[in-house]
């Protein structure tokens, strides 16, 4: 079992910068692959970012390649999203997300949320 705590949303302009971070309970995250997904409003929730094990493969969807950074410090039992040149676009809420295993396919335990609004 995994629980997972988002912090560091809030309300930023267009061109602004927001970093999110994850806190993971157990000692054995470093086990679990990780990721960042969001929900806007109306909209099904997406992927956005993910990281392997140790941190070394990523993937982001391409919305998000260039100005997001997906980073993971498994001695500390966080994950974080760098987020730059942030877009209205981006407006959702975020959630953290990990899953036993390779970072591909489905992801099984979640966080509760941080909202993340950007105004124009």
């Amino acid at each position: 079992q995994v629980q997972l705590i988002e912090s560091g949303g809030g309300l930023v302009q267009t061109g602004g910068s927001l970093r999110l971070s994850c806190a993971a309970s157990g000692r054995t995250f470093s086990t679990y692959a990780a990721g960042w997904f969001r929900q806007a409003p109306g909209r099904e929730r997406e992927f956005v970012a993910t990281t392997s094990l140790s941190g070394i493969n990523t993937a982001y969807a391409d919305s998000v390649k260039g100005r997001f950074t997906i980073s993971r410090d498994n001695a500390k039992n966080m994950v974080f999203l760098e987020m730059n040149s942030l877009k209205p676009e981006d407006t959702a809420i975020y959630y953290c997300a990990a899953k036993s295993g390779s970072y591909l396919g489905n992801y099984t335990y979640w966080g509760q949320g941080t909202q993340v609004t950007v105004s124009s």
